[in-house]
């Protein structure tokens, strides 16, 4: 009878202690849904002092260390939890994306290739992959993780958004307009997507769609420049001149104008017939210039100087654009200016001669003829 007294108070004693020991869910709870996710690993580390050997401990505490961002301390705890279940997806899973989190992109893709080598069809593990694959430039990995990802879930914006950006950049735009369109099905207002599918549209010239989508975008507060740039050409692309010059206005009172936006306002002026305005904004695109546009934009230029009759500015223009590309077709418009406006004769023949001899495109058999016979007649 005192023995089993004694066994009985000894086996209470082994469940006090034990519920001593045992963390407080509630407090938990607490801790939890107010995110005080330090207080909760604080707590945890109190209740359950080192060494700690229960996976289920060690879980709660590499949970806790993940959520305060206590990375070292998440990665020791699902490194030994690692240690005692090779097996458990979750934990791999959580050991690359707090590796992943430290900058250590190449351990973390070791720990998400080891979770397909049991689970092919993991979509979270695709999407990880393929972040992780992009982060170590391995850009056709990142694209191959990415297409396993949307096979598995095609409505996920995110993946679909990434993959078909991959496909942009390669100019695979119908590809990208196929990824897109299946993800908007499922979330026909998603922003993202709507990037993603003003961009594909606008690069296969399907303008009407992508003002559109782009006049969405900005309806909903974007007003990044390469939506307001997508906008705006593609009103002029649909001779929407107006509107074009109204929406490169944003650019311009922003100060993010570029060479692009203010070369379509001068054209779209010029079409307005506004050669005043026109030259105004090619001074403003000859300005930003960084490419051998230049050339044409004084060209054009010239051309506008010539239809406002002020012929000096015009010879001017054009001549600055022969400094950056001869273009023939510049060497004629000198030569007819010579020619019927200011009458000179030798300079005309000069700039016809100039115009032969750079050896102009046959689309200008016109021009080639005009040339050949005003040479004739001018001869002096």
């Amino acid at each position: 009878m005192k023995k089993l007294c004694l066994l009985l108070f000894l086996s209470l004693s082994v469940l006090q202690l034990r519920a001593q020991q045992a963390a407080n869910d509630s407090l938990l709870l607490d801790y939890y849904q107010n995110q005080r996710f330090a207080d909760a690993a604080d707590y945890l580390k109190k209740t359950y002092p080192e060494p700690v050997t229960d996976v289920k401990v060690l879980a709660k505490l590499a949970y806790t260390s993940k959520m305060a961002s206590r990375l070292p301390d998440a990665e020791n705890y699902y490194q030994r939890i690692y240690e005692t279940d090779t097996t458990s997806l979750t934990n791999l899973y959580n050991m690359s994306e707090i590796v992943k989190r430290r900058g250590n992109n190449k351990k973390a893709l070791t720990y998400a290739k080891k979770i397909l080598l049991k689970d092919t069809t993991n979509f979270d593990v695709y999407k990880q992959l393929a972040d992780l694959s992009q982060n170590l430039g391995d850009i056709e990995g990142s694209i191959v993780y990415l297409q396993k990802a949307n096979k598995i879930n095609p409505l996920n914006p995110d993946v679909a958004y990434d993959l078909s950006s991959f496909y942009i950049n390669l100019k695979l735009y119908g590809n990208a307009e196929n990824i897109i369109d299946k993800a908007l099905v499922a979330d026909t207002a998603n922003l993202l997507l709507l990037k993603g599918k003003a961009q594909a549209s606008y690069a296969l010239k399907r303008y009407p769609v992508t003002i559109t989508i782009t006049k969405k975008l900005m309806d909903a507060g974007e007003q990044a420049g390469s939506i307001v740039s997508m906008l705006a050409t593609s009103y002029y692309m649909t001779a929407n001149y107006p509107d074009c010059i109204k929406t490169f206005k944003i650019l311009e009172d922003g100060n993010t104008g570029t060479e692009a936006s203010y070369y379509y306002t001068a054209m779209s002026y010029k079409a307005l017939h506004n050669n005043t305005k026109a030259i105004t904004y090619l001074d403003k695109a000859i300005e930003e210039a960084i490419s051998t546009g230049v050339s044409s934009y004084y060209s054009e230029k010239g051309d506008s100087y010539d239809r406002l009759h002020q012929l000096k500015s015009a010879v001017e223009a054009y001549q600055k654009s022969l400094l950056y590309k001869p273009d023939p077709i510049t060497y004629y418009a000198l030569a007819t200016l010579y020619d019927t406006e200011l009458k000179n004769k030798a300079i005309a023949i000069k700039y016809y001669k100039k115009y032969l001899a750079s050896k102009p495109k046959d689309s200008q058999k016109t021009y080639i003829a005009y040339s050949k016979e005003r040479i004739k007649s001018l001869g002096i």
